[in-house]
């Protein structure tokens, strides 16, 4: 009997690989569906996710499309790339749904989220607040006495940085209306 000239170490091809050929690791998707804009179709599309314990970190709805009645829902979801597969499947068999995008996958996308931050404050934490806003480009929409209130548009990142500065300076309150998304190109 010939000893078996075998590496250490399995391949991906032996069939005593016994390592999962699937990944844990929880990734951000960014997801466009096109559905029909009717009574109740963004409650079945939540339903799907409440139902299967799926959780989404943002949720922009609006009518595209007048004369075709088509909406655009826009939904920022987390998990694992099997999970994310799953939920694209069982989105693409809800009746009212023409077609989902994940825009994470298909190439470059381009995000923006608006939103308005209330920050109260006097002496250096007002004009500190001011400086700030300018830097990042923030609009003032309202002022008063005691606080602003800042209109601020951008990527989720810039919104997330803006509001870490804004906290030790007296921020109140903070509005933001989730994350619209387009692919880049044709």
């Amino acid at each position: 009997m010939s000893a078996l000239k075998i590496k250490k170490g399995a391949t991906s091809h032996s069939a005593y690989n016994l390592r999962p050929t699937f990944s844990d690791v929880e990734e951000k998707h960014t997801l466009a569906v096109l559905v029909d804009n009717e009574a109740g179709v963004l409650a079945r599309v939540i339903g799907l996710f409440s139902g299967r314990g799926y959780n989404i970190d943002s949720l922009t709805v609006a009518e595209v499309d007048h004369t075709g009645h088509l909406s655009r829902i826009t939904i920022v979801t987390s998990g694992t790339p099997q999970v994310i597969n799953q939920i694209k499947a069982q989105l693409g068999r809800i009746v009212p749904v023409h077609e989902v995008h994940d825009l994470t996958v298909e190439g470059a996308s381009v995000e923006r989220e608006l939103a308005m931050f209330k920050v109260a404050g006097a002496g250096d934490k007002r004009v500190e607040a001011l400086r700030l806003a300018d830097i990042f480009r923030a609009s003032v929409v309202d002022s008063t006495l005691n606080s602003f209130i800042f209109e601020i548009t951008g990527a989720p990142e810039k919104i997330d940085a803006f509001a870490d500065l804004m906290r030790p300076l007296g921020l109140v309150e903070v509005a933001r209306t989730g994350v619209a998304a387009l692919p880049r190109g044709e």
